[in-house]
């Protein structure tokens, strides 16, 4: 922890240095979770606060644009006036990517004004994929036999990937699934080739972040990843001879995480009550009887061998051996005896499918993961209806639902004093690919060395497809105890990530990769530097760009006079502005709150 942080409380708040003044929004944000002590003047504003409309993220005195978002606040220089052809403000615009994309640039903002946001979601649905991250590994030679036992180039080919790839709303569907159907690196054992395995499961999520979560279901359950994440490569039938069971790992977590939950569901997302009394979806019967479908998966190691890793880029297959071909009942249905592995595959997949906590569950988790962490039942409900039939007939169209998350008017308008619920903590993944997409950062040798992000006391605290478990970085129920969100009864399922060591790790890192950049990774500034000179301009652009001009007119009077005693006489003094006032925005408790 720099001495600066630590000590940002003890100096009045216009003497404080750059530095402690990070400090004291990160003091701030552990207010809002219960920990630390926020010294608020009355301009800070934290997530509790916000959370329970205290403390609006944007002036009280709000107007609608025509585009039915309400304008947030915004210094002048932020240019929030409205687009010509649509209505929708340049803030309006930028609130929505930070819900739909990987980050705002000012060229997406002014796509999204041209298009409307539901041409901008069109036009980003018929963007092609880019490069994968299988055929990127490939084409620097990680697929040398000297990489077998290594994670060497998955990292750099994911990072690559989130900060660059045109199709930013395809990235963000597939950060989204990667964090509700979880496979990580640590656990893709047995193999070799981990660098390999990771990626080809992400290229599989992002394959079908627009198209059937049915199909999705079907291509995670024969993925080689997954069946080595979740331990079903290899399964075997029961064994009458030593009473060894198949492995029950798979069974239990397709239906607990990808698919139904441990409740059963209204349509709205709210528990279904029989007597008071909350209603299990499933019980250990159903996990050892679905368990047996799940047996007879292996590798597809046809027409090759593990010296390279060309087997995990193909979906498993079935050893017919050692497939349970009795009969499998599960859910109050029964898979009949002598289907062969895939034929009992799919039908038990069908199975699960229908249930009808299906569209609720997986509805509700996208909205938290793109929109708020506590959506109403209606949006739910509004949502999974769209899930369970897209207007033709079809179950689990990713595209109708994303369709239906985003353009829903709880997602569009934007939220006054009167809505002591929504908001969402951002993920620090997507903290810092904000700074990256909006700063045009690149890798000027193609290497993409940003490297391992999960250290919490010195990176970020998470890292694609690194989560420490199958239950992901953070549970989608969680409640920050002790706290004014626990008592105004929300949930926050970010803030799990959220302590004094994380706080602070993520403003030192994100000082650093702002001004040095992240090994040779570099953002580019040019157009920042024109405004330097004046620190309510720079500041007002870089509120739009960032927060989509939710810092409070407090908060931006603090950092103001902060950046405005810098020096501005030369171009190296202009530039550390800049870096201090975006090291600044990033800190704020107003940007880290995603509105």
């Amino acid at each position: 922890m720099s001495t600066e942080i630590a000590n940002a409380e003890e100096a009045p708040a216009d003497a404080l240095p750059l530095a402690a003044l990070a400090g004291l929004s990160a003091s701030a944000l552990l207010a809002g979770c219960g920990g630390g002590n926020a010294a608020d003047s009355g301009n800070g504003t934290t997530m509790a606060r916000i959370l329970q409309g205290d403390a609006p993220a944007a002036d009280s005195g709000t107007s609608a644009t025509p585009s039915g978002d309400a304008a947030p606040h915004q210094m002048v220089q932020g240019g929030a006036q409205a687009s010509a052809i649509t209505g929708i403000s340049a803030a309006a615009a930028a609130r929505f990517l930070a819900q739909a994309a990987m980050g705002a640039s000012r060229a997406d903002i002014a796509s999204v004004q041209s298009l409307g946001y539901a041409g901008w979601l069109e036009a980003q649905f018929a963007l092609p994929q880019s490069t994968s991250r299988w055929d990127w590994l490939v084409s620097k030679g990680y697929n040398n036999i000297s990489y077998r036992n290594s994670e060497a180039g998955f990292d750099n080919c994911a990072w690559r990937k989130l900060i660059t790839s045109p199709d930013t709303l395809r990235q963000r569907v597939t950060l989204a699934l990667s964090e509700i159907c979880v496979a990580a690196i640590d656990g893709l054992v047995g193999s070799g080739w981990r660098a390999f395995s990771a990626a080809a499961y992400l290229d599989l999520l992002e394959g079908e972040a627009f198209g059937n979560y049915r199909t999705l279901l079907g291509k995670i359950s024969t993925s080689p990843a997954m069946g080595q994440f979740l331990t079903f490569r290899g399964n075997v039938k029961y064994n009458p001879a030593t009473g060894a069971m198949p492995d029950e790992n798979y069974a239990r977590e397709v239906m607990q995480l990808f698919t139904i939950g441990l409740l059963r569901l209204n349509q709205d997302g709210t528990p279904v009550l029989v007597n008071g009394k909350p209603q299990e979806t499933y019980g250990l019967a159903d996990i050892t009887g679905l368990a047996r479908i799940f047996t007879g998966w292996d590798f597809d190691m046809a027409g090759g061998n593990a010296t390279t890793p060309d087997f995990l880029h193909r979906p498993m297959v079935q050893i017919p051996k050692r497939h349970e071909t009795g009969a499998s009942t599960f859910l109050g249905q029964t898979v009949a005896a002598g289907a062969d592995g895939a034929k009992a595959l799919n039908a038990a997949l069908d199975i699960i499918f229908a249930h009808p906590n299906v569209a609720p569950f997986i509805s509700r988790q996208l909205i938290q993961k793109l929109v708020t962490s506590n959506p109403s039942p209606e949006y739910v409900a509004r949502v999974a209806a769209v899930f369970s039939n897209d207007g033709k007939g079809v179950k689990g169209n990713l595209k109708a639902v994303l369709r239906a998350v985003l353009l829903d008017k709880e997602a569009r308008t934007a939220p006054t004093t009167a809505n002591t619920s929504y908001g969402k903590l951002r993920e620090p993944m997507l903290r810092m690919l904000a700074w990256a997409r909006a700063y045009r950062a690149t890798s000027a040798t193609d290497v993409w060395a940003i490297g391992n992000t999960s250290d919490a006391s010195a990176r970020l605290g998470q890292s694609p497809l690194r989560s420490p478990s199958v239950f992901n970085f953070y549970r989608p129920g969680y409640v920050p105890p002790n706290g004014a969100v626990a008592a105004a009864g929300l949930v926050a399922p970010e803030f799990q990530l959220t302590n004094e060591s994380s706080v602070v790790g993520y403003v030192n890192y994100m000082q650093r990769a702002v001004s040095k950049g992240i090994a040779d990774v570099k953002a580019d500034y040019s157009s920042l530097l024109p405004l330097a000179g004046d620190a309510k301009a720079l500041l007002g652009e870089i509120n739009l760009v960032l927060a989509a001009g939710q810092l409070s007119s407090g908060t931006l009077s603090l950092l103001s006079s902060a950046i405005g005693g810098m020096p501005a006489t030369t171009d190296a003094a202009k530039y550390n502005r800049i870096y201090a006032a975006l090291t600044l925005v990033l800190a704020a408790p107003e940007f880290l709150v995603q509105q």
